[in-house]
């Protein structure tokens, strides 16, 4: 405080209820509720009296408005949501801790139409008795896969966890070696088998796994044969391992189911679209597995889920098992899923219409034009600080999918006009800080923004942030 300026003391401090009485308070009473509203005046009338003890309390502060202003700013900031929508810029179109696979329009009125009343969950409307949930999404699930009957559950993990606590509680599961994933979160194959109560056998070695190593580890305590799609790495070079047709006959041969965890569980083949080949649900059925668990909201391009398809008897155990209880998803999701599967049954429309897929398959060409088409604004709000420039980049499908494979894209690349690194931290951290908060990722000395995930619709709304933040 300038020593021209005498400090005002606590006493000066008006009252709570003077200040609630003030014109200037009842744009934030209307806004929101008294109660919000004389919870944070409290707290800046005590953080008021903080500084009068320390002499540091300027007469300005004490006006008013300018008290108005510091508690509608915190009601602000303590009532915006949590979660929040976002600009996915980082490359990974299918991010984890972004949400994975954005929803398409279709399935976003599914999940509108069920939140505004009583809905038919669990009620057989032909009958009118009880009906099972999985009813909503089961025939869709048995057209679009080949398999005989299906279940679902609130995530994939949670599908392995269990089919394995249903079928092989207690006895032995026999694994390749060189398929004991981690997932994200250090979730790791092993540890799903101990949380069901299975004993892992593992087989083989980690690049080479042959029918004889399954086939010597199988014994009167073997319950399960299990095949794990390493979907989230690759092994090159010297490799080996068994295939889904030549396991399953094994499992025949001796009486064993095999189940397969697909992880990202793709529907389609994605190579008819120039991507690279992911194995599907189908196929797994038709070479012979007997169950197989995937993801709804990775390559499927649906809502977070854990789906189980496959032989009927085994669907039955699995749904009579008490875990299927516990993790059951609710309306939104069924509703959700319902509404992507049936995007399938139109594959022709399945580029436009599935977000995750139209993402994909995006052309260079197309993103390079946008990304003309947005430098001049994004350059103008950074000023003379920073260099955009449009350049190409490389995406990747995410979420474990096709961790090998790239995807030529293309982007805006800023870098800093002087010093390096610690501008681009703080210019990377302000984005994070709009209103629609602009996620990039900082690599070899600047900040890359992919366009891939950007779809012309939301141009505006991306271009309305910049202007912001050049304010």
């Amino acid at each position: 405080m300038s020593t021209d300026v005498t400090p005002a003391r606590a006493a000066d401090i008006p009252s709570l209820d003077r200040l609630l009485n003030e014109a200037d308070f009842a744009p934030s009473l209307t806004r929101y509720s008294r109660t919000q509203v004389t919870a944070a005046l409290r707290e800046a009338l005590a953080a008021l009296r903080r500084q009068a003890a320390l002499g540091e309390l300027h007469p300005q502060a004490l006006v008013p408005l300018s008290i108005a202003r510091t508690v509608d700013a915190r009601l602000q900031q303590e009532t915006r949501p949590r979660m929040r929508t976002v600009f996915n810029l980082t490359g990974t179109v299918l991010h984890t801790n972004l949400g994975r696979a954005p929803l398409p329009a279709a399935v976003q009125q599914s999940v509108l139409r069920v939140l505004s009343g009583p809905v038919n969950l669990e009620y057989d409307l032909r009958n009118g008795r009880r009906g099972d949930r999985d009813d909503m999404v089961e025939p869709s699930l048995r057209e679009l896969t080949g398999a005989e009957a299906a279940t679902v559950v609130n995530n994939n993990a949670a599908a392995v966890l269990l089919m394995l606590h249903a079928l092989a509680n207690r006895r032995e599961v026999v694994v390749s070696r060189g398929e004991l994933v981690e997932i994200g979160g250090a979730f790791r194959i092993p540890d799903v088998m101990r949380s069901a109560g299975s004993k892992l056998i593992e087989v083989g070695t980690t690049n080479r796994t042959h029918t004889s190593d399954y086939t010597d580890a199988i014994n009167p305590r073997t319950a399960l044969l299990m095949k794990v799609h390493t979907s989230n790495y690759a092994i090159t070079g010297f490799t080996a391992s068994v295939g889904i047709g030549e396991l399953a006959a094994v499992g025949r041969a001796h009486g064993l189911p095999l189940a397969v965890d697909l992880g990202s569980g793709s529907l389609v083949d994605l190579a008819q679209w120039g991507l690279p080949k992911e194995p599907t649900v189908r196929e797994a059925i038709a070479a012979g597995a007997d169950l197989v668990a995937f993801s709804g909201d990775k390559l499927l391009g649906g809502p977070q889920a854990g789906l189980i398809v496959g032989r009927a008897d085994l669907i039955e155990r699995i749904k009579k098992n008490p875990l299927k209880r516990a993790l059951r998803v609710g309306k939104l999701t069924l509703a959700a899923l319902e509404a992507v599967l049936g995007l399938y049954r139109a594959p022709e429309l399945l580029a436009e219409k599935l977000t995750i897929l139209r993402l994909l398959t995006r052309s260079v060409p197309e993103i390079a034009s946008q990304a003309r088409r947005l430098l001049p604004a994004v350059q103008a709000a950074l000023g003379e600080a920073f260099e955009v420039a449009a350049a190409p980049m490389t995406s990747q499908v995410g979420s474990g999918a096709l961790p090998a494979d790239r995807l030529p894209s293309f982007g805006l690349r800023v870098d800093q006009s002087h010093s390096r690194r610690p501008g681009l931290n703080r210019l990377e951290a302000s984005l994070r800080e709009l209103p629609r908060p602009i996620i990039g990722r900082i690599a070899d000395r600047a900040l890359w923004l992919d366009l891939r995930c950007l779809e012309v619709a939301d141009e505006a709304e991306f271009t309305a942030q910049w202007s912001a933040f050049g304010r």
